[in-house]
């Protein structure tokens, strides 16, 4: 991994994230917005489960992995992170240590991470960003608490397709106006983990969708067939 530190007057390495859209080459320059410009390959590690780390990370290219280590020493996946999310220290506390860890995954990744103090300074001078940014949690929040309601409340089959059909409206090529294609970038066990199932679990449901002809299934990528039916199925 690799960490340049930088405080670039053409914005350019936080353009694009919702936090930071109204700030002004002046206002860069005078609020010293110094970050760092992180750079990871793909299988490496930002941080590591009970690391002081004291930074919050916002994603410019890629994918991670955030995850933790249970008890009896198995990776249990929480989420995937794509371009445009934040991660880290949410909570803004600092010398806060997390049990999960970070991890590159699908391609090489392309980071800004803000020491937290520096980064609170910014949100108590500028008020619209700290607006911005509890925006942001609060989405996350509703995020994970949809995620809870689904485990509880959904079947198995419905939360699969529910996941394919979240990721191929965030990441998936529309092939056709209802149709769209997804990398395979996560294992069976992967997708297990993050909608609370097994792997032969869904092993056999994607195989059934493949059977019913929901979706189609290549080496390298899963094709939604009918976008619009599979979100009324699972309503």
């Amino acid at each position: 991994m690799t960490e340049n530190t930088t405080c670039d007057s053409t914005l350019l390495l936080i353009r694009g994230f919702d936090i930071f859209e109204h700030i002004t080459e002046d206002e860069y320059e005078e609020l010293k917005l110094v970050h760092n410009f992180i750079e990871a390959a793909k299988g490496e590690y930002i941080y590591f489960p009970n690391q002081n780390h004291n930074k919050l990370y916002f994603t410019k290219e890629g994918y991670i992995k955030l995850g933790y280590i249970d008890n009896e020493g198995k990776e249990v996946i929480k989420e995937i992170i794509q371009k445009g999310e934040v991660f880290g220290q949410l909570t803004l506390e600092r010398h806060n240590e997390q049990d999960e860890f970070a991890q590159a995954c699908k391609t090489n990744v392309s980071l800004c991470a803000f020491n937290i103090h520096d980064f609170v300074t910014l949100l108590q001078k500028k008020p619209g960003m700290a607006l911005a940014f509890s925006f942001h949690l609060g989405n996350k929040l509703h995020k994970v608490e949809n995620r809870l309601l689904n485990i509880l409340n959904k079947d198995v089959r419905t939360r699969l397709i529910q996941f394919l059909l979240q990721l191929s409206a965030k990441d998936g090529k529309v092939v056709a106006g209802n149709t769209a294609s997804l990398e395979r970038f996560l294992s069976h066990d992967d997708i297990a983990k993050l909608i609370g199932s097994t792997r032969q679990t869904v092993t056999t449901l994607l195989n059934q969708l493949r059977k019913e002809k929901l979706i189609t299934i290549s080496k390298s990528n899963i094709l939604i067939n009918d976008i619009a039916f599979c979100k009324k199925i699972t309503s």
